[in-house]
């Protein structure tokens, strides 16, 4: 009888609340579906074409993380992202989560606001960009290297205004558990919204949402709480990026901000935190770093999931190191959508193609990945 050769790190087994992350095939436990952005859900819509896309990605016991979806109206910041504010958005997940779980997959969705990463014109009647500043943001180039995205001055949002924003994730996430999600990741990373009030760099308020550490990181609790007594500690995950600078956000002592915020989750029991590596400190730019989230991974209580440029050399070392419990995957996730079977195998990936990260194309760059050839 032939020696079975021994599982990696990524691929052995994790307990994920009461989620068992396992598989019949082989154990796919540690590999995480990232949020990615892939702007092809029309007027704000699911399309049907989603059904594959997150199907291809699928193993049994599994955990997928849908693309942002917008909270409201207002959250949105690029054109043809999903949201899960109405009824019909509510309606048009359903078959999408219906055929994840059907092959035995955990889902969460990424809900989002973009604050003032947006323009006029994907807002309610033109109007501006709502955030915790006015200070505008200058023109960025997309991670797709092509694309850059004008941004309209925002609108500092009042103190009597935050708790209906508050309001609008708690509603979210309600209709994402309606849509048949497991849970909500909330997006409290990359620049948008939740990040602007928690980074120094962005927040010059001066009421009791600005100013010191705890002051700028109490509109992220205050969502936290609201979403948790919603639908449950068990069910809610955020993702941070103290250390990244996206869209001008970043933070005179990002150490502190991460830890004050583990800190601070420990005390809602939520599942999970995702944080993105000091590495990235730029969208899709890999870069040295002497700070790690080691600190953070230590004083969290719950499961921690690290993300940012990851291969399958270096994830399994930060599952092995303790450093992370999963680790989530984009770019090589979106080109290989069986992407735990070529780590199993050590098989070859598919390289990516940032000039289709963002394109309508329901097919190409989306669902025309292709898988290992099956050998006898």
């Amino acid at each position: 009888m032939s020696a079975q050769a021994p599982t990696i790190p990524l691929l052995t087994p994790y307990k994920l609340g009461k989620f068992n992350l396992s598989h019949r095939c082989f154990l796919f436990s540690r590999v995480v579906l990232a949020p990615l952005t892939r702007r092809r859900s029309y007027n704000n819509l699911p399309q049907p074409h989603a059904i594959l896309y997150y199907s291809q990605r699928t193993t049994n016991g599994g955990l997928l993380i849908a693309e942002a979806s917008g909270v409201s109206d207002t959250a949105q910041g690029f054109a043809d992202m999903p949201g899960l504010w109405t009824e019909e958005q509510v309606e048009a997940w359903k078959p999408i989560v219906d055929a994840v779980h059907a092959k035995g997959g955990v889902f969460f969705c990424q809900i989002w606001h973009a604050g003032r990463v947006s323009n006029s014109v994907f807002q309610p009647n033109g109007q501006a960009p709502i955030s915790c500043t006015d200070k505008p943001l200058t023109p960025q180039v997309l991670s797709d290297g092509v694309d850059v995205a004008e941004f309209t001055p925002p609108r500092q949002l009042r103190t009597d205004e935050i708790p209906q924003i508050i309001n609008d994730f708690r509603l979210s996430a309600r209709n994402a558990i309606e849509a048949g999600f497991d849970g909500v990741e909330i997006h409290g990373a990359n620049g948008y919204l939740i990040d602007q009030f928690m980074k120094d760099q962005v927040n010059d308020r001066t009421d009791q949402y600005g100013g010191s550490l705890e002051n700028r990181c109490r509109f992220a609790l205050e969502i936290i709480e609201a979403v948790v007594n919603e639908i449950g500690a068990d069910k809610v995950g955020i993702r941070l990026s103290p250390f990244a600078d996206y869209m001008e956000s970043g933070d005179s002592n990002p150490e502190a901000l991460g830890l004050y915020m583990v800190q601070s989750l420990n005390k809602y029991g939520i599942l999970y935190c995702h944080v993105i590596e000091p590495r990235m400190k730029e969208a899709a730019v890999k870069s040295e770093s002497a700070d790690s989230l080691l600190p953070m991974r230590k004083a969290f209580n719950g499961t921690f999931i690290a993300a940012g440029g990851f291969d399958r050399e270096d994830g399994n070392n930060a599952v092995a190191e303790g450093c992370a419990d999963l680790i989530a995957y984009g770019r090589w996730f979106l080109s290989n959508p069986d992407l735990a079977k070529r780590f199993e195998l050590n098989a070859p990936l598919n390289k990516y193609d940032r000039s289709t990260f963002y394109t309508s194309d329901p097919v190409v760059g989306y669902t025309d990945y292709p898988f290992l050839e099956t050998t006898a």
